[in-house]
């Protein structure tokens, strides 16, 4: 990046393009997702969670009660609407309850 005299530049502006320019996205997606997971779904489920990982537009949650996974799965769809709205773009286009 380089410095421009008299052009002010917010802060929001320099680290979109540091994340852009070092191919950190797909980390922060990670990141953002778990997050978003915890956010949404609060402490009772967020307590059978094992794992959350995202990769290539499909979340992969890892359950450890069955009986949840057979509940969240009745609502596949509005958790993937929830999550994104949550992410603030349409990054989840399928979700996977292991």
């Amino acid at each position: 990046m380089k410095k421009r005299h008299g052009e002010e530049v917010s802060i929001k502006d320099v680290l979109k393009s540091f994340v852009s320019e070092n191919k950190l996205d797909k980390g922060l997606q990670q990141v953002q997702v778990v997050d978003a997971w915890n956010n949404l779904m609060g402490p009772a489920i967020v307590k059978y969670t094992n794992s959350v990982k995202l990769n290539r537009n499909k979340l992969y949650v890892e359950l450890s009660s069955s009986v949840l996974r057979e509940e969240l799965g009745y609502g596949k769809q509005k958790i993937i609407t929830l999550m994104n709205e949550e992410l603030g773009e349409e990054i989840i286009k399928e979700i996977v309850l292991r």
